[in-house]
């Protein structure tokens, strides 16, 4: 069986890779893995590891990407013989995480990078801030933004070499 995997955090926040991996998972028979809701169940589990996790982020640090490939690979397991791929929402965010999964999982058949101006991923943050309950301001939106290009610059240019990668303009959707 051939697997697609999908890595969106390669399209900056408010880029849409959540809803496209929605989109594409029902499309083409693809199980979507998002990394935040892996750790929202991981964190409702209340096994060892969840309070690990809880006490990374309690001190406001990011979860190590070893314990999020980790739970993709688990998650992965549990679901092969039930699916045709899966689209990854959130992972790798730096070109370390990417080797990893490589070398643990295997490599990706595809990685799709959803190009999206800055101005496009703020507006399409503000709006979602007036429609729900999040409440980022203009500096925080502009900060995970610039912070998202920092570290997607690394992991683009590896896939672009290894010509895995696939450029999606984001307005096209």
């Amino acid at each position: 069986m051939t697997y697609w995997i999908f890595f969106p955090h390669k399209g900056g926040p408010g880029s849409g890779k959540g809803s496209q991996c929605e989109q594409l998972a029902k499309k083409y028979g693809f199980t979507h893995l998002s990394t935040a809701d892996l750790l929202q169940n991981e964190l409702s589990s209340l096994s060892e590891r969840s309070k690990l996790i809880k006490d990374i982020m309690e001190c406001g640090e990011p979860v190590p990407g070893g314990i999020v490939l980790e739970l993709l690979k688990e998650a992965m397991l549990s679901k092969l013989g039930d699916t045709k791929g899966f689209l990854i929402d959130g992972y790798p965010r730096e070109l370390k995480e990417a080797e990893e999964f490589e070398n643990k999982i295997g490599e990706p058949k595809l990685v799709f990078c959803l190009d999206c101006s800055a101005e496009t991923m703020s507006s399409r943050f503000l709006m979602r801030n007036q429609s729900s309950q999040h409440s980022d301001n203009t500096e925080t939106i502009k900060e995970g933004i610039e912070s998202y290009y920092q570290a997607s610059k690394p992991v683009i240019a590896y896939y672009e070499r290894k010509t895995q990668l696939c450029k999606v303009n984001c307005l096209t959707f």
